[in-house]
């Protein structure tokens, strides 16, 4: 079988925009339409609803208030930085500068200055997940998908990859074993309910226990601390469930009906930040006295 080739895989904007970079680097708050970026690339205005949005857009979230404020800029100050576009059919597609578009909708603008840019469209995905990439907010989840699609589109390695975007290996592959959890799990860091430092610590727990755990932390604000400790218990728990040897289908059914409530009595105590200890007959709490006053306080409200 012939090996997968790989593709070259450009380290950043910088090189896969090439000479439209420019309009990165420098302010073009001035630049008018007509002028040009370089010898090849012309600035021109085009209505914002005949912009289309990259097909290949790895980001699935946008900070509202963000774009709010980036809207009020536009309204105010002006567009400094023109989107880069390619054309295909008489349609411009979005290469860079989604922010500045949704931006735009909302302060309801009727045209943008933009760059076009055909020779980019092979590259459009490549460029997507690499701007994405390099903006510092992006989400824990929507970065390894980031990091996956890439790996997948070039066959490299997370060492090759680490290099190619000058982060460390370390950082590539933790990232990457969030697409591990749970899809329950995986939403809810999508969402900024937990974080990733929470995350890494689900990383490994069964889908139920994954559960049991991000309830928790939502439900209780746990500091990843916290977590690393109940994640603790969780697993020691489900090391200390013995299987039933071989029986009768009534008795066994019975057993794994015992064994199955005295888990979830279990998982009630830890959801509630209480040490416990499981045995085929019975669930032993280790409770500490702060615990003890905040649950009397709750079942007391």
């Amino acid at each position: 079988m012939a090996k997968k080739q790989k593709k070259a895989l450009g380290s950043g904007l910088a090189e896969l925009l090439g000479d439209t970079m420019r309009a990165y680097e420098e302010d073009l708050s001035n630049a008018r339409v007509g002028g040009r970026v370089s010898s090849q690339f012309e600035v021109v205005e085009l209505e914002v609803e005949n912009i289309h949005p990259n097909p290949y857009q790895p980001r699935k979230t946008f900070d509202e208030d963000s774009l709010k404020e980036l809207a009020k800029s536009l309204e105010e100050d002006g567009q400094i930085q023109p989107v880069v576009v390619y054309e295909d059919e008489g349609k411009y597609f979005l290469v860079a500068g989604e922010r500045r578009l949704r931006a735009s909708k909302i302060a309801k603008l009727a045209s943008l200055r933009a760059i076009i840019n055909n020779a980019l469209k092979d590259k459009l995905r490549e460029i997507a997940l690499i701007e994405n990439i390099q903006r510092e907010d992006l989400n824990a989840i929507e970065l390894a998908n980031s990091y996956q699609s890439l790996i997948e589109e070039h066959n490299i390695t997370h060492e090759e990859l680490a290099k190619k975007l000058k982060k460390s290996r370390t950082q590539i592959t933790n990232t990457l074993r969030l697409l591990q959890l749970s899809e329950y799990a995986q939403n809810l860091i999508l969402e900024g309910k937990i974080t990733q430092g929470h995350a890494k610590v689900m990383v490994g727990l069964s889908e139920k226990d994954q559960k049991v755990l991000a309830d928790s932390i939502i439900g209780q604000k746990l500091s990843v601390s916290d977590t690393e400790g109940l994640a603790k218990n969780l697993k020691n728990s489900a090391g200390n469930v013995k299987q039933p040897q071989k029986q009768s289908k009534e008795s066994g059914d019975a057993k794994d009906s015992i064994a199955d409530e005295l888990k979830e009595l279990q998982e009630v105590f830890i959801s509630l930040g209480i040490s416990t200890h499981i045995s085929h007959k019975s669930v032993t709490i280790q409770p500490k006295r702060d615990k003890i006053l905040w649950l009397i306080e709750k079942l007391k409200s």
